[in-house]
């Protein structure tokens, strides 16, 4: 059929402009047809988001949301070309995006809704797409170990190769501790790094374990540069297998263990000075938090230090609610995973025998840390389709874009916490925070 006799292209004409109204984006959408129209006042069309088929359209109206636009991306029947999702997202005011579907004329969307709705053959894309973790959200779920192992490998197991496309040498999976905006991410993560074993104020001959080590960037750090024995856990094959062969490579054998583990399981009571944590907490679920906590005093020796680095949720009305981000998240990327709040942290921290010494925000850090994760996969996106899939590689573009504009509007935060055992008496620590920034 002719472009110009096409309903739905004369209707997709209309939301469009009538959007563009709203949004005042300076990027363009292309439809189908290869027709491109700007979504908003004098837009550039050096960055499109493509619209492949007109079943997406459908499915957009059918079920509008994040959760749809999330699997419309994976199936590449909504693309972005000439920059990445990230680059796109920062071409429109977020404001003006979140109250977008209140600005518009819903009697003009839905009569020109029309044709896509009633067309024929147009439910393209409507099955569940073959990378889909759970079938559901995910979230809120008592789950097992074994089930636990099956979130964590679905995220780290997608293969080493893809991981290694846009992190740094170290594979640090964190975010980094940038001390300037201009800093490497190389430099950021070994800042972070350091930073760590400083706040847990490492001393040759201690021993210390690494909760979720991944692939053994902080126990070769602080085993080579502070001298002690650290012992890591992680449920990823993949990232212990690397683990393992960076500590034989670096001739560390004799001071780092690592084992294919549930941290829930780590036996000895009192038989660490030190734990980190890094990121690891976001998959323990709120239902897990006290059992979580109460491992860590138990594995600790009276008054040891405990870092604790996670993402949070800002704190307020509904602050446990599952989100649409948290839908969206934790059924395609972190299955299982939960945010809580600094609040419920250290609250929870005062409650199960700790004292928190210290709390630092990162949320900037993060935000710049997924910029550069975002510029370097995107930049090597053909070497990741061969090793992860179009599909994979699109969902994490787009995930690194959404957390991004997250933590830049600071709807998602990450702070370091470190916490001591708690015994009566002085902590034994310095009295001013001088020495962790030397």
């Amino acid at each position: 059929m002719n472009q110009t006799t096409d309903r739905r292209v004369v209707a997709a004409r209309r939301i469009v402009s009538h959007i563009a109204e709203h949004l005042k984006a300076d990027l363009s959408l292309r439809l189908w047809t290869g027709e491109v129209l700007p979504l908003g006042p004098g837009a550039r069309d050096d960055i499109q988001i493509v619209v492949a088929r007109p079943g997406a359209v459908r499915r957009l109206i059918l079920k509008p949301g994040l959760m749809t636009l999330f699997e419309l991306f994976a199936s590449g029947d909504l693309k972005v070309e000439g920059g990445s999702p990230l680059e796109a997202a920062d071409r429109w005011d977020h404001g003006r995006a979140v109250h977008l579907k209140r600005s518009l004329d819903r009697w003009l969307v839905a009569r020109e809704a029309l044709p896509f709705l009633l067309g024929r053959g147009e439910a393209e894309g409507d099955a569940l797409p073959a990378w889909d973790a759970t079938g559901d959200d995910g979230v809120g779920r008592d789950r097992s170990g074994r089930r636990d192992q099956d979130f964590i490998q679905f995220h780290y197991d997608v293969g080493n190769d893809f991981y290694g496309l846009f992190l740094d040498p170290e594979m640090v999976y964190s975010s980094a501790y940038f001390t300037a905006h201009d800093a490497t991410l190389e430099a950021a993560q070994q800042e972070k790094l350091d930073r760590i074993c400083r706040k847990l104020r490492l001393k040759p001959g201690q021993r210390m374990l690494d909760v979720g080590c991944g692939w053994g960037g902080l126990a070769c750090w602080a085993a080579g540069n502070y001298g002690v024995h650290v012992h890591g856990v992680t449920l990823s094959q993949a990232q212990l297998d690397f683990a393992r062969a960076k500590v034989e490579r670096l001739g560390l054998s004799d001071r780092v263990t690592l084992e294919l583990k549930d941290y829930r399981e780590v036996e000895g009571a009192e038989a660490y000075d030190a734990i980190a944590q890094v990121e690891m907490f976001e998959h323990a679920g709120f239902a897990n938090h006290e059992r979580h906590f109460l491992q860590m005093r138990r594995l600790l020796k009276p008054g040891g230090l405990y870092f604790h680095q996670a993402s949070v949720r800002r704190g307020g009305k509904g602050e446990l609610r599952p989100t649409p981000t948290t839908k969206v998240i934790t059924r395609f990327i972190f299955p299982g995973g939960e945010l809580d709040t600094i609040g419920m942290t250290v609250t929870n921290l005062g409650r199960l025998g700790f004292e928190t010494l210290d709390v630092e925000d990162m949320r900037e850090h993060f935000e710049l840390t997924l910029r550069e994760w975002t510029r370097r996969l995107y930049e090597r996106r053909d070497e990741a389709y061969r090793s992860a899939g179009e599909a994979r590689t699109r969902l994490w573009l787009i995930y690194f874009a959404l957390f991004a504009k997250g933590f830049e509007r600071g709807a998602v935060q990450v702070y370091q916490t470190v916490a001591q055992k708690r015994r009566a008496g002085a902590s034994g620590l310095p009295l001013d925070r001088a020495s962790l920034y030397q």
